[in-house]
């Protein structure tokens, strides 16, 4: 089944990311008016002619309904192997599961999957690759782990002096900059780089600015090239095709994942194994909440939290829904300090998982010492400044200002 995500178009009214109501209004727009570099084919295909090509690509790397690799071919481009991320070339792994090499079924091209303890393409990956050619769909979170596969693939290509050539896609979650910016001592791969949890650029723009700014291991720079899109900027988030991964399944949840992820390192589950991941949270000991869920086995989620157990929390979809009313363009501390101060055993709602994901240790300590969300907000504002200094450098569109 086609899932759409809703155009969400994000229209200001002032310089800055304050979080006035009057300043921003978030509408929907029809579906189209951006045309991924993908779609470009002009704009890159000469880049490949006569070249060995390596894809790193997945479910979402589409032409209309074609998929790249298959529209590669047919233009005789001489692809050699197929690169895939995290929930592996047709998107329907769990997240976190080990993915085997394997061959795509359709055109016989080996797949090398880039996760587990295989997150970095090998000198042996490349030995007979001119261009590696990335084309995934983000969803604008330091945790949402296919920049990290960029910086990997970018890295190893650095070292094997051969070009990226990025095809670039929106940013679904592009429209605000927000969250803590990673701390020394918290690199893993859901964070990599001194980014915080929501940064504000489209994939290609992330690749100029870990070149830019030197950020791959021994100040490598990686010969690289984004192709951009075209009618695309920051006040329009196109309309996707497929889901990004399996527990992404609609607008909703991409606008949720940002803050809902946090619950991915506490007991809490954010519904995994139901109809409506990413959109809800909730567990069998929260008290006082009326609405209730079960997790089950489903695609994507063999073995979610909390599986068979009867939960009770906050059903969140009302809230995305309005989001011109309910300001979804900045983290929603809220929800975690909710969930965690009406949690009756404390020492067991964090687990390890929730620094790595918060990038630092400082955020647990703060819910744990009943800080309120501004009280925890103003804390890393001082370095949000810093990286918007940063990050404007290596704008392709125009910014939301």
């Amino acid at each position: 089944m086609r899932i759409n995500f809703v155009l969400i178009v994000l229209l200001l009214t002032s310089c800055g990311f304050s979080t006035a109501k009057a300043q921003r209004k978030l509408v929907l727009k029809p579906a189209g008016t951006t045309i991924s570099a993908a779609q470009r084919i002009p704009f890159y295909l000469d880049r490949l002619s006569g070249k060995n090509i390596a894809l790193v690509a997945n479910q979402s790397s589409l032409i209309g309904n074609t998929h790249l690799v298959d529209t590669l071919i047919s233009s005789n481009i001489n692809i050699v192997k197929i690169f895939t991320p995290e929930h592996g070339f047709r998107g329907d792994q769990d997240a976190g599961a080990l993915i085997d090499d394997s061959k795509d079924q359709k055109t016989g091209l080996p797949i090398i999957s880039l996760y587990g303890n295989h997150k970095m393409p090998t000198k042996d990956d490349l030995k007979d690759v001119d261009v590696v050619l990335f084309d995934l769909q983000d969803v604008g979170t330091r945790f949402y782990t296919y920049i990290s596969t960029l910086s990997y693939v970018m890295e190893s290509c650095a070292r094997e002096e051969i070009q990226v050539i990025v095809l670039d896609r929106p940013n679904p979650n592009g429209f605000y900059v927000d969250g803590p910016v990673l701390e020394n001592g918290f690199t893993s791969f859901v964070g990599l780089h001194k980014v915080p949890v929501v940064y504000g650029l489209t994939i290609g723009e992330y690749a100029l600015m870990v070149n830019g700014e030197k950020w791959l291991v021994d100040g490598l720079k990686c010969e690289l090239e984004v192709i951009k899109m075209g009618h695309y900027d920051r006040l329009s988030i196109a309309e996707l095709a497929v889901k990004p991964s399996p527990n992404l399944p609609n607008y909703q949840a991409v606008l949720l994942y940002p803050s809902l992820c946090f619950f991915e390192g506490t007991a809490i589950s954010i519904g995994r194994g139901t109809d409506f991941p990413f959109q809800v949270f909730g567990h069998p000991a929260l008290s006082g909440f009326s609405f209730s869920f079960t997790p089950k086995k489903t695609t994507g989620a063999s073995k979610p939290k909390l599986e068979g157990e009867l939960c009770f929390g906050k059903d969140l979809r009302p809230f995305a829904d309005n989001f011109n009313e309910q300001h979804p363009y900045r983290l929603n501390l809220e929800w975690i300090i909710e969930a965690y101060q009406n949690f009756p055993e404390k020492t067991k709602f964090f687990n390890n998982y929730f620094d790595k994901l918060a990038g630092n240790s400082t955020l647990r300590k703060q819910i744990e010492a009943g800080l309120s969300a501004e009280e925890i907000r103003a804390s890393w504002a001082a370095e949000l400044e810093l990286y918007k200094k940063i990050r404007i450098k290596y704008l392709l569109y125009p910014d939301f200002k």
